[in-house]
């Protein structure tokens, strides 16, 4: 009676492991695919002239044939959905998030390209040295008639240091 008492046991016990381990398991498998589109390199032989955006303290260079932004000191660079941050207009260039971009550069307009030039092309030097005088005055927001007239005669070109003359 003990054989087949542990006889049975012993059938029953390995059943239920074999159900515990043959039978399935659920899981969840999740995939993901990121493909890297990698930033055409930029290259800008000399430091480029630049000009305000309207509105804005956000600068571009208009004779360059990509968007890229000056703006608080750092250049930004929207490249295939993704946002790219350099110190300098040749780069290295380094994706940042979305949320690391200033809004403003975000909310640049899709014809901004098309001017105005109210203020005409601007020295990258000009614009480096002064960018955080500038807003902290709100220097493109004064009343610069004399400024824009200039500009006008001359359509757009200023001699280097020619433009801010009266402002000292």
């Amino acid at each position: 009676m003990n054989k087949t008492l542990f006889g049975k046991v012993g059938v029953v016990a390995t059943l239920v492991i074999f159900c515990f381990v043959l039978s399935p398991v659920s899981s969840n498998a999740e995939v993901n695919v990121s493909v890297a589109v990698p930033l055409p390199p930029l290259v800008i032989p000399a430091p480029p002239t630049l000009a305000v955006i309207p509105g804005t303290y956000v600068y571009y260079p208009p004779d360059v044939g990509v968007d890229i932004f000056f703006y608080h000191g750092f250049w930004y660079r929207p490249y295939g959905g993704r946002w790219f941050r350099a110190i300098e207009y040749n780069g290295p260039w380094r994706g940042i998030a979305i949320e690391k971009v200033p809004r403003v550069v975000v909310g640049v307009p899709p014809g901004f390209r098309r001017g105005p030039f109210v203020y005409g092309h601007l020295p990258y030097g000009e614009v480096r040295r002064n960018w955080s005088a500038w807003e902290r005055d709100r220097h493109w927001e004064k009343d610069r008639f004399e400024r824009r007239e200039h500009y006008r005669r001359d359509e757009g070109r200023v001699e280097r240091g020619e433009h801010y003359r009266n402002d000292r």
